[in-house]
């Protein structure tokens, strides 16, 4: 008889982890990906991605359960199509927030995500979305961001790295909101005390599985505290240097089935035999 699994928990990002460039998954990875589900352990999707932009990619995986989104601020059941759980960012702290950055470096261009299963993504004049192929509606104005309640808030600088808008964002917002960094052009403010863990943490716990069985996929910043979460971390080739550096191991990019590579390692009894 097969032993049972090392990991009974499965979370990957989505961007740059999860997806390659074009939004695609391969055959190798969802293959792996099934055989995860045949050893009885579970796969949770934990994203940056608000929930409405998740749900087309879960459609495609075959996702009937939940997902963590919105950077830990939503945990999405795609069964049911409703949020077990979401936490807002205060509109005004948010405001308070962007005033203290641009007093620093400038003038930074915004967007939000809206709350709720149809939320929207709105943008103001000046942001350019680092992800084209991601749906966003254009404002007139900065106040009209914040016409309903929002899970976060995207930042752009023309001139400043991401590394250095999120380590200036970090030194004068404080207990304001929690700053991260997902990706390229893609530096964040969401609820104070709110990350990947807090949402996978809560998600498990309705799953009744644990941190010490639970093996996480990530490839920037914001997967950092996901990785403290799980008892193994893996780092994309891709990876962002900081996650690389606490990383358990590094696996092939997102380009080339790094999800799958590990997978196929740690899931071995679910393979078929040629």
């Amino acid at each position: 008889m097969a032993a049972p699994p090392a990991y009974s928990l499965v979370a990957t990002d989505l961007d740059g982890t999860l997806l390659r460039g074009d939004d695609t998954i391969s055959d190798r990875t969802l293959a792996a990906l099934a055989r995860v589900a045949a050893a009885g352990a579970r796969h949770l999707v934990v994203t940056g991605r608000p929930a409405p932009r998740v749900r087309p990619l879960l459609d495609a995986l075959g996702c009937t359960g939940l997902a963590v989104c919105g950077q830990g601020a939503q945990v999405y059941d795609a069964a049911a199509e409703r949020l077990l759980w979401s936490v807002t960012l205060d509109r005004e702290l948010a405001e308070t927030a962007l005033g203290k950055i641009e007093a620093e470096v400038g003038q930074v261009y915004a967007a939000v995500d809206q709350d709720g299963v149809d939320g929207l993504t709105l943008i103001e004049p000046g942001y350019l979305m680092p992800h084209p192929t991601l749906p966003a509606v254009r404002v007139q104005r900065r106040d009209d961001l914040w016409c309903e309640p929002i899970s976060k808030v995207l930042l752009r600088h023309h001139t400043l790295s991401d590394d250095e808008l999120a380590a200036t964002a970090r030194a004068v917002v404080g207990s304001l909101a929690t700053v991260t960094m997902s990706g390229p052009g893609t530096v964040e403010l969401q609820p104070c005390g709110v990350t990947k863990a807090t949402g996978l943490a809560l998600a498990a716990g309705h799953l009744g599985l644990s941190a010490g069985h639970a093996v996480a996929f990530g490839d920037m910043p914001n997967d950092l505290p996901m990785f403290a979460w799980a008892a193994h971390g893996v780092a994309m080739a891709n990876a962002h240097p900081e996650l690389k550096a606490v990383a358990d191991e590094v696996t092939t990019s997102n380009e080339d089935d790094g999800i799958a590579v590990v997978l196929e390692r740690l899931f071995p009894w679910s393979f078929p035999r040629s």
